[in-house]
């Protein structure tokens, strides 16, 4: 732990570069604290063995690295009260009963992207963490069938499922063996066991069985891949002055990718987390605060990605609002 002095230098160095995204010298240290230019100068440069802050090449002043912003984060932050405003502007979001909670959300991430300038995002959590408990099926016509999956977490899924030329009893036959021999096996697993150790019994108890076994691979591939993800004010970040040049902006552009945000932002954590820089997977120069939240019984992550100088206790109070009244 640092000492009260250094602590107060770090918690100002980091906000000053929040702030203004510019190093930050001592000089403008000695008035607010109210020690000697040689005092600050010297606990700087103890911070910056320490691996806390760190120079730019453009500049004598400092700037918090990332250990100094996970310090900040996790031992000087306080959260900063929502102001009036933007608690109004999302209560009567949640407020508005004609909205479906698919719009109230879309709504909200614009709303944390105008107020934070940073961008905004929910995923529809992939299904790697379900466990197949059940399938029933049920006749639709006479080509196809409902399979009704379900999860360990109380996930349903309706899968359209189409049989044409098969026999319902061959179908019922199929279901029976996928409960009896995968129940209790991770949806993103289910594919690999449906071909190694499904199929070899199908072959066993139908004839002609290849149709009906593929339909049902290709429905269960499916229903694995099924993800979504909504992202509000994408092109925010980009206005950043940290982004300023052509490599950064193609670099965050990428980060920003639909299918490249699918794979690597989901949340498994119900408490709000804060990734900075390499903690995050999806890029050095960014920091991603996130939680798992609940969205029509489905697991789901709400994230807003920014700078590594992100509004932390302003970030962490507009997602504690948001996630509780969506699961509200």
């Amino acid at each position: 732990m640092l000492n009260d002095r250094k602590e107060k230098i770090l918690k100002l160095i980091v906000e000053e570069q929040i702030k203004t995204c510019r190093p930050v010298g001592s000089s403008s240290l000695c008035d607010k604290l109210k020690v000697s230019s040689a005092t600050i100068r010297n606990d700087m440069s103890e911070l910056e063995e320490e691996g806390y802050i760190e120079k730019t090449h453009i500049s004598s002043g400092r700037i918090p690295s990332e250990k100094g912003y996970r310090y900040y984060v996790d031992n000087i932050m306080q959260l900063k009260k929502m102001n009036g405003e933007d608690t109004l502007k999302l209560q009567t979001i949640f407020s508005n009963k004609s909205l479906k909670l698919n719009d109230t959300i879309s709504k909200s991430l614009e709303i944390i992207s105008e107020i934070t300038n940073y961008t905004a995002v929910v995923l529809e959590n992939s299904n790697t963490t379900n466990k197949l408990k059940k399938v029933i099926v049920e006749p639709i016509d006479e080509e196809n069938v409902a399979a009704i999956v379900i999860t360990d977490k109380g996930h349903i899924e309706n899968l359209n499922i189409n049989v044409k030329g098969c026999n319902l009893n061959d179908v019922k036959k199929i279901v029976e063996l996928i409960n009896k021999l995968i129940i209790g096996t991770p949806i993103n697993e289910i594919s690999a066991k449906l071909e190694f150790e499904v199929k070899p019994k199908i072959a066993e108890y139908i004839n002609n069985y290849e149709i009906l076994y593929k339909a049902f691979y290709d429905a269960f591939n499916d229903f694995k891949d099924n993800s979504e993800v909504l992202i509000k004010g994408r092109n925010k970040i980009l206005d950043l002055p940290e982004f300023d040049d052509v490599n950064k902006i193609k670099k965050i552009v990428s980060a920003l990718d639909e299918d490249y945000i699918k794979e690597k932002i989901e949340e498994d954590s119900e408490d709000i987390n804060i990734y900075i820089g390499k903690e995050n997977n999806i890029d050095d120069d960014l920091t991603v605060v996130k939680t798992k939240v609940l969205l029509n019984n489905k697991e789901s992550t709400l994230a807003v990605v920014g700078p590594k100088r992100m509004e932390y206790d302003k970030v962490v109070s507009l997602i504690e609002f948001i996630k509780e009244n969506i699961e509200r």
